[in-house]
């Protein structure tokens, strides 16, 4: 049983599970982000939210702190996460919630739980936010896995609090927003230790727990506050001058949704239900948007780049969650090529302004989410696109472009945003991992910055196929009739290898792991059979495995 629709928007005045303060204790300029899961607020009916484990609703509420933090706390200098209930930090996801939910819906929880703690980890690096997990009880699954997100780990020793990836020997899973990697490529835990580790069902507390790298420092329970300070005192001292930054306001986004889609001011969402197709139109900027300082901060969440890319962000989760069944995401855009590009020409110039990289940043995670996104992805220029600069990034993040032929209306153009500052979670820009077999190619289109018509973009290898005029309706159809058509497992496989060429980082490994072996050990019967562990967590019969290997 699912719900019947998800929605991920939310303001700390509804949070029922996240406290968000700025505590005079610690100078006023660190936020707190308590874990207070209220057990009976759930998404959807049939489990109870104990020992602080988490739902999706859970990890809603930390996703719109992180915004919020950014943009209308940016004076914060660093982040403490914690949690206001005495005895337990959080046991991780609520195993009931899993068990009873889809294979689909598993994999995009886990899917979505690791985006919001990528984007933990770049408030870090990025936004020079650094954070504090103050472990003051027992992190399990889960809720370790939100601590290794954080810069630094610090765990009350008690006697009793521990940390522990116990999935494997609990729930015959793995922990699914990618403990395992963080062990290894981030806090460089041996691979014998993290061996041991992810299968101790009790896990590892004190003295052992600082020595394996698991934490950073453990403190008796009368020190623990102290310790947490200190740190935080530190980590203040370290973090970027937050004096030039000045606060916008995340207002709740405006959306009409109905059976055939959702209308947003700048995106439009039309779904065809019979076809398992939907279809994405991006509206380009209007007249009047900011091309001073001043201007871009007195428009705030309102200029197009924030809520343009805000509004995609929301369809792409929409799809995602509540659509399960499209399997072919057409991407257009409208509006004016010149617009867009003096758009990006802004943005590139006041680039290290504060709110303007966090604005870069924001359209960077939509374009991420985008590149994930278990969807094949057609973009189709035609008259009156404006896949230009920022926008052409959806093209370039898509397996395949078309684009009309015969026309010289139909044209597409690069900017400098291309050129890296939208990077894909390799860290490569769109255009160098396009051309990653032509060495230069994307440095050379970058560098010229042309605005082409369709033979000149096909000739530079942007453009998939041009059909002309008469052919243009009839192999569009048939393009997504044939993909449609393919099987859904195959196609995700097919496209999360293709789309991740270059370099492997921590990312990449996380969602190349979590959709090859969560959609795997997610499937089998020693997890989720009729005697599998997670089927049979909570009752007294013991699983039943099939010990072959596979």
């Amino acid at each position: 049983m699912q719900p019947d629709r998800i929605d991920f928007g939310t303001h700390p005045d509804r949070y029922r599970h996240w406290k968000l303060s700025f505590p005079d204790a610690y100078g006023g300029d660190v936020a707190r982000l308590a874990l207070d899961v209220k057990e009976d607020a759930t998404q959807r009916p049939g489990y109870q939210l104990k020992l602080n484990s988490y739902d999706l609703g859970v990890d809603i509420e930390l996703a719109d702190a992180l915004s919020r933090i950014r943009f209308e706390h940016p004076a914060t200098r660093a982040l403490v996460i914690t949690s206001d209930k005495p005895r337990i930090f959080s046991s991780g996801a609520n195993i009931y919630m899993l068990a009873t939910s889809s294979h689909a819906f598993k994999v995009n929880f886990c899917k979505f739980t690791n985006e919001t703690r990528i984007y933990l980890e770049e408030m870090s690096r990025e936004s020079g936010i650094p954070s504090l997990a103050a472990l003051n009880a027992t992190a399990s699954g889960g809720g370790y896995e939100l601590a290794l997100a954080c810069d630094e780990i610090v765990l009350v020793d008690d006697g009793s609090s521990v940390v522990s990836l116990p999935e494997a020997p609990s729930l015959g899973v793995l922990p699914g927003t990618g403990g395992l990697t963080r062990l290894s490529d981030k806090r460089r835990v041996r691979r014998d230790l993290s061996d041991v580790f992810a299968t101790l069902a009790g896990g590892v507390r004190g003295k052992r727990a600082v020595e394996w790298r698991l934490v950073d420092e453990t403190a008796g329970k009368s020190q623990f506050e102290a310790a947490v300070a200190r740190r935080l005192e530190a980590m203040k001292g370290r973090a970027r001058d937050a004096s030039a930054r000045k606060p916008i306001s995340w207002p709740a986004l405006e959306v009409e949704r109905n059976e055939a889609g959702s209308d947003y001011t700048f995106v439009k969402l039309r779904l065809d239900a019979a076809k398992r197709v939907a279809r994405i139109t991006l509206q380009g900027p209007g007249a009047g948007e900011p091309t001073t300082l001043d201007a871009v901060h007195e428009k705030g969440a309102a200029q197009w780049a924030l809520a343009a890319f805000r509004e995609l962000d929301d369809a792409l989760l929409d799809l995602r969650f509540n659509h399960p069944a499209v399997g072919l995401l057409l991407i257009e855009t409208e509006g004016d090529v010149d617009r867009v590009l003096s758009v990006d020409r802004a943005l590139a110039s006041l680039a290290e302004d504060p709110l303007v990289k966090e604005i870069l940043l924001h359209m960077r995670r939509v374009l991420r989410r985008l590149d994930v996104t278990s969807r094949s992805i057609f973009s189709l220029i035609r008259p009156g696109s404006c896949f230009a600069g920022s926008l052409l990034e959806l093209a370039l993040a898509s397996d395949r472009v078309y684009m009309l032929d015969g026309d010289p209306r139909a044209k597409l153009a690069l900017s400098a945003l291309n050129r890296g500052s939208l990077a894909n979670y390799g860290g490569l820009s769109r255009l160098e991992a396009r051309f990653a077999g032509e060495p230069g190619r994307a440095e050379e289109l970058a560098r010229t910055l042309p605005t082409l018509e369709t033979s000149q973009a096909v000739e530079k290898g942007l453009v998939t196929f041009a059909p002309d005029e008469i052919d243009w309706e009839d192999e569009i159809r048939v393009a997504v009739e044939e993909r449609t058509s393919l099987s859904p497992d195959a196609l995700t496989g097919l496209e999360q290898n293709v789309r991740f060429g270059g370099p492997e980082t921590m990312e990449t490994k996380i969602f190349g792991r979590l959709s090859a072996w969560q959609n795997w050990i997610f499937q089998r019967p020693n997890a989720v059979g009729a005697s599998g562990a997670l089927t049979r967590y909570g009752k007294p019969e013991r699983p039943e495995f099939d010990f072959g290997r596979t």
